[in-house]
């Protein structure tokens, strides 16, 4: 049925104002993310994005450390974030700081850490500690990660199994780069990273995660930032990686959801 000349004007304006408001409700949403759920927040974004209009734009670095691209150096350089998802004790630093939002923390996910040599590399023994004293004290060179799991292998689990000093000179920190990456160049035979981290890496096998007695799991949150500008569209993507329809890909990555709102 074609519109009289009287209505078809009205009819134009209306649609023009539904197309503005759609227009206005979707935002760009600024992401800061660590490693260990990149791999899932990649294939969960275009999701979010279908469904709410908004468009993620992100920015990847770790939780802690020094490094130009470390979340915490982000911020501190006034580098625009709306949604922080990173390490939960990280983001907790930054909320006494007042970088974050206390109130807008959701824990998402654990992280079990794992173990990593080059693809075709004979796969040690990680069943229990006393074998992985045994790996590492045989390995010549050992990486581990400059964000959460490898403070814990450096500063905690090799002081557990009283090989400390024996680490020196054969076991590094990588700073920014994935763990996986130099184990796949064969720039150290062990590797040590948040199992997620590990997953996406090729060139590498991964032995498995760390035995009971040794393992270290680290929770991954996500909160605003106080510097954003897009509050409501950050709190959907946020309430989106904490709901049911997540639950796939996050475990898929080798992580396990915490929320499921």
């Amino acid at each position: 049925m074609r519109l009289s000349a009287t209505l078809r004007p009205l009819a134009l304006a209306i649609i023009g104002s539904f197309l503005l408001s759609v227009t206005a409700t979707a935002a760009e949403v600024r992401v800061m993310i660590s490693g260990g759920l990149t791999a899932a927040y990649k294939a969960l974004v275009p999701a979010f994005e279908r469904t709410t209009g908004h468009k993620v734009l992100t920015a990847y670095g770790p939780s802690m450390g020094t490094t130009t691209n470390a979340i915490p150096v982000r911020l501190e350089r006034g580098e625009p974030a709306d949604v922080l998802i990173m390490v939960g004790y990280a983001l907790d630093d930054l909320v006494k700081k007042g970088k974050a939002i206390g109130d807008s923390k959701v824990d998402l996910v654990k992280s079990p850490i794992g173990v990593a040599v080059k693809s075709g590399a004979p796969k040690p023994d990680i069943s229990t500690a006393d074998a992985v004293k045994r790996a590492l004290l045989a390995a010549n060179t050992i990486a581990y990660s400059d964000s959460a799991s490898g403070v814990y292998v450096s500063t905690e689990m090799f002081d557990k199994l009283g090989i400390k000093e024996a680490m020196q000179g054969k076991a590094r920190k990588i700073p920014a780069t994935p763990v996986g990456e130099i184990v796949a160049h064969g720039e150290a035979e062990i590797g040590f990273q948040q199992m997620s981290e590990l997953k996406p890496v090729e060139g590498i096998d991964i032995v498995g995660p760390l035995p009971d007695e040794l393992q270290k799991i680290t929770v991954f949150s996500a909160g605003l930032a106080s510097v954003s500008k897009e509050p409501e569209a950050g709190k959907a993507l946020i309430k989106f990686l904490a709901s049911p329809a997540a639950r796939g890909e996050i475990v898929k990555s080798g992580l396990d959801p915490i929320a499921a709102n």
